[in-house]
C-alpha cells in the first residue's frame, strides 16, 4: 500500500536565510537556472534598497507579498447543467504561489530595462498598494464578490 509523502520544507535563502524568499527564487528561474534567478531577485533587492533610501527590502518584499495575496478566489463547479463561479478561501500556500505568479507575470510585462529593475519597480508599488499585481488581487475579490449568492455551493 503507497504511502503518502510527507511535506518537503525548503532550506531558506542563502543571503536571508528566509524561506518565503526561497520559494520565490524558484518561482522566478526559468529552465532550472537558480543562480540566474537568485541574482535577478537578489539585484532588485538591491534596486529596492537603494530607492527607498536604505530601507530594508526583506520588510517591503513581505509587505509586498501580502498586499498581492488573495484572500477568496472562484473555482467553477458544476450543478444540475449549470456552472457556477463558487467564491472559496485561498489556502495559505496557494495564496503565496500566486502572489508569486502574479508578481513575476506582471514584472515581465513592464517595458525595457532588466527583469531585476521591473521586479524592484513592481515590488515597490505593490508595497505601495499600487501595480498591476495589486489590480489583478483587486479583480480576483470583485469576481469572487459578485458571486457570493453562489457561496452555499462549496465543495
Amino acid at each position: 500500500m503507497s504511502k503518502k509523502s510527507s511535506y518537503k520544507r525548503i532550506v531558506g535563502d542563502f543571503r536571508y536565510n528566509d524561506e518565503s524568499v526561497a520559494r520565490f527564487i524558484n518561482a522566478v528561474m526559468l529552465d532550472g537556472k537558480k543562480v540566474v534567478a537568485a541574482k535577478i531577485v537578489y539585484d532588485a533587492f538591491n534596486i529596492i534598497s537603494e530607492k527607498s533610501n536604505g530601507g530594508d527590502p526583506l520588510e517591503i518584499y513581505r509587505k509586498a507579498i501580502s498586499n498581492i495575496a488573495p484572500v477568496v478566489e472562484v473555482r467553477s463547479k458544476r450543478v444540475g447543467g449549470a456552472t457556477y463561479q463558487i467564491p472559496m478561501e485561498v489556502k495559505p500556500s496557494r495564496r503565496s504561489a500566486l502572489a508569486f505568479r502574479w508578481l513575476k507575470a506582471y514584472a515581465a510585462k513592464r517595458g525595457g530595462r532588466s527583469m531585476a529593475e521591473k521586479l524592484a519597480a513592481e515590488l515597490l508599488d505593490a508595497s505601495n498598494e499600487q501595480g498591476a499585481s495589486v489590480k489583478k488581487r483587486d479583480e480576483v475579490h470583485r469576481m469572487a464578490d459578485a458571486n457570493k449568492a453562489f457561496a452555499h455551493f462549496r465543495f
